[in-house]
């Protein structure tokens, strides 16, 4: 008998959590704030995206972000995480979005979800994959048929995943935006009218919004939504810009406020005053206004995925792989000054009888390891695998390449000096003749061409070509091929005849090691050492002395690193540390000789080099 109550027992409280986890709400507008089931929502939202985050972090990042006072997590979608291949989908480990959003929930937050599907966001193509651009004539962000089947596509998955917890299903997500600061490009109502029809196919019948800069508002919204406002934290402006292409009326919604800022190589790093901030923000909440801190967490770019700047007055401009943001939570998940002080306005504006949780302790600590031993050594020209031959050269995209490095290697016949020019170079190239470096070219400095002087007859040009970014902002979205995407001329004769070698370097396995040696001839190479660990906690990589490369450990790719700084460290995460021996991979491909890497209990994201390399 006691058996059978308790197996009753258990059913019970199983249906009430069930019907407690599909309980749907009614979230609407009034004409000055936002409504959940009949009581006014102040929303106070912090971005965070689950692809900067280690996905064993998210839960204890969102803890922070409850002890901060925010009720709710912003969050876009990156394409070009789930659809790496065309076709072929993954929304697994960390990709899984929609489990990043049932933790929001468990941890008692609302998400604000931006699938877009372009995103900027200072990622990679803003998001989009690299293969829409194996067709030259593909138009993104358009009525072109091949980017909208393509785009229509990828949403169907991702309403698979995400319809089913908006919250008027029982979720948690209160709102789905549409397109991205389309207004910084375009104009075209039909487009913007196309996304929210992808969007309703897809599943997502709850509320939809757009948001614009202030004076691109005119031109990214979309009559009869929704309309946020980006960057504007004047309460009166807000209230005036969104009453203006709303009816009248709100509610208002600042979707991104920026208390920091990205930083790009080769420039200062970003930062803003604490102060100031936490002194804007009280003005925003006490006129009623909902808000999204962009960022409230940024943590890192890993991979290749950083993007790029570049517009017509300003050059092309690749950012760090740190996502730090100086944001109210650190790269590393710390929460910073900025953090405690928005915390304590925040406190002044909660419901009546609400208190803010305590601030949890980080349970991992962060150390400054003992220096790591590199004791192999593989040569890049030592590691080519079968080339692809061609007679002009081929672009990233027409080699089925995405993202990394191509070697581009031709035969000069004939004995000439003269002007070598690479037409329409993407992004940096170390350019070599017979095996000796001669040249480094940067797009950012618009460097496409160098004189070669008294080469031999038969002598070996090898142009390394790394792509440091796609463009995810501005009118050059479009024009994202990469590699040598046009030709390469000595004296304006175009040379002909090149083998391609493919280095996507999507992992550092099947290179051949040696011992560590004087190398000779600077050449690119990986480095390799091992590390043992009793403990493991945060640590960061200290890349000084290194020139420009990527890390691996334990198989993650931590980002790019480059000796011109402002981001002279590299985070690693506790998680992606075990105890006992772990594996460190370094390519560089400016710097030799590295025997040992150091590190450190602290980030440097602050530090600029001058450097002529």
């Amino acid at each position: 008998m006691l058996k059978k109550i308790l197996i009753c027992c258990a059913l019970f409280l199983s249906t009430v959590a069930t019907n407690a986890q599909t309980t749907n709400h009614n979230f609407a507008f009034s004409d000055s704030t936002f409504m959940l089931d009949g009581k006014p929502l102040q929303i106070i939202s912090g971005e965070m995206h689950c692809y900067r985050i280690p996905r064993e972090n998210w839960r204890e990042r969102m803890k922070m972000a409850k002890a901060m006072g925010l009720n709710t997590i912003g969050t876009y979608m990156f394409w070009n995480q789930h659809e790496m291949v065309q076709g072929k989908y993954d929304f697994t480990g960390n990709n899984d979005i929609a489990e990043f959003v049932r933790i929001a929930k468990e941890e008692g937050l609302w998400v604000i979800l931006r699938p877009s599907p372009y995103a900027c966001a200072e990622w990679e193509f803003g998001g989009y994959p690299w293969w829409l651009l194996k067709d030259k004539t593909l138009k993104v962000r358009s009525q072109d048929p091949k980017f909208i089947n393509a785009y229509h596509n990828y949403m169907i998955e991702v309403g698979k995943q995400l319809a089913p917890l908006q919250v008027n299903h029982g979720g948690n997500i209160l709102m789905v935006q549409i397109e991205n600061e389309y207004g910084s490009y375009g104009s075209d109502k039909v487009y913007l009218a196309q996304n929210e029809k992808i969007f309703r196919e897809a599943g997502f019948d709850g509320t939809l919004f757009t948001c614009d800069g202030a004076t691109q508002m005119p031109a990214g919204y979309l009559p009869g939504y929704l309309p946020a406002v980006n960057g504007e934290d004047n309460p009166t402006k807000v209230k005036e810009l969104i009453n203006k292409y709303h009816n009248g009326k709100g509610p208002y919604y600042i979707a991104e406020w920026y208390p920091g800022w990205f930083d790009s190589w080769g420039k200062p790093h970003s930062g803003s005053n604490a102060d100031a901030d936490a002194k804007k923000l009280d003005e925003v909440l006490s006129a009623g206004i909902s808000i999204n801190l962009y960022m409230f967490h940024g943590g890192t770019t890993r991979d290749f995925m950083n993007g790029a700047n570049m517009n017509k007055t300003e050059a092309y401009a690749p950012q760090t792989s740190s996502y730090d943001y100086d944001a109210p939570l650190d790269e590393a998940g710390n929460p910073t000054a900025k953090f405690y002080k928005f915390r304590t306005v925040i406190a002044k504006h909660l419901p009546p009888g609400t208190t803010l949780p305590e601030v949890p302790e980080k349970k991992k600590r962060t150390y400054a390891l003992e220096a790591i031993k590199l004791t192999g050594t593989a040569n890049l020209f030592s590691n080519l695998g079968k080339p692809v031959e061609s007679d002009k050269p081929m672009s990233f995209e027409d080699l089925d390449q995405g993202y990394g490095f191509v070697l581009y290697r031709t035969t000069l016949q004939n004995a000439a000096s003269g002007l070598l020019k690479i037409k329409e170079m993407r992004d940096y190239a170390t350019v070599y003749l017979n095996g000796k470096r001669i040249s480094v070219l940067d797009r950012r400095l618009k460097q496409d061409s160098l004189q070669l002087n008294s080469p031999t007859a038969n002598s070996t040009l090898d142009i390394l070509v790394e792509n440091n970014g796609r463009i995810n902002y501005g009118p050059f979205l479009t024009d994202n091929r990469q590699g040598i995407t046009d030709k390469v001329t000595l004296n304006g004769q175009e040379l002909l005849g090149w083998k391609m070698y493919l280095l996507p370097f999507t992992a550092t396995t099947g290179f051949k090691y040696l011992p560590a040696q004087n190398e000779g001839e600077l050449q690119p190479a990986l480095y390799r050492g091992t590390f043992s660990l009793r403990i493991t906690g945060d640590t960061y990589l200290d890349m000084h002395g290194f020139g420009k490369g990527f890390v691996f450990v334990n198989g993650h790719n931590l980002g790019k690193y480059w000796e011109i700084g402002p981001q002279q460290t590299l985070y690693v995460p506790a998680t992606w540390l075990k105890k006992g021996t772990n594996e460190l991979v370094v390519f560089d491909e400016l710097l030799g000789n590295h025997t040992e890497l150091s590190t450190l209990d602290h980030p440097v994201l602050n530090e600029e080099k001058k450097t002529d390399k």
